[in-house]
């Protein structure tokens, strides 16, 4: 069990990973406090949005829609590599998914299939968003990849996870396909590379 880390330990664990990170607004408490607790926290979730272009991207996940309100996500790593910060705790990005997930995710062993939502993932999981139309052919660059499992790696260094605790959505929640173009295997793989 772990307490999420303070926004400012946030950011320098992500700096300190090498990353350029970007500021939006008063991130540090832009949250969905409440609506429900933040932690404890267990694991990382990758996402990808559906989305082009940086700033359209930043500002949908910044403030959210009228049925889903932002923070959607506590960075959004776009195309070039930056993470983008637009909230920091509870935010509006896993929903409910699967226990038996979440069980694995804390043991750190291999995921099974998820099958039901029935646990609140926003309390539990750190979330990126990433800058991708999630259509299977639009491509991810070496850089924006590389800037994701840098930001995946920064958070499990902080807390002493291995890349086990690192997880897609499509793992999380039955019927989400996102990040789509890689599999979360070769993911993992490269924070395992990054922990290493």
């Amino acid at each position: 069990m772990a307490a999420p880390m303070s926004a400012d330990r946030f950011i320098d664990a992500l700096r300190n990973e090498g990353l350029t990170t970007v500021e939006v607004g008063a991130w540090r408490t832009h949250n969905r406090n409440h609506k429900g607790p933040w932690g404890p926290v267990h694991g990382v979730m990758i996402h990808h949005t559906v989305t082009r272009g940086t700033a359209n991207t930043v500002e949908l996940c910044r403030t959210g829609t009228a049925d889903l309100p932002g923070p959607l996500c506590h960075g959004v790593i776009t195309k070039d590599g930056r993470v983008h910060l637009v909230g920091y705790g509870r935010a509006n990005h896993a929903g409910a998914g699967d226990a038996d997930v979440l069980a694995a995710v804390i043991a750190e062993r291999q995921l099974p299939p998820d099958i039901q939502a029935d646990t609140d993932g926003n309390r539990y999981f750190y979330g990126f968003e990433c800058e991708n139309l999630g259509d299977g052919e639009d491509p991810w660059p070496s850089v924006q990849l590389d800037a994701m499992a840098r930001a995946a790696a920064a958070v499990c260094r902080v807390h002493g996870w291995t890349e086990r605790s690192v997880i897609g959505h499509l793992e999380w929640r039955p019927g989400k396909i996102d990040p789509k173009g890689f599999t979360m295997a070769s993911f993992r793989d490269r924070v395992a590379e990054r922990l290493d």
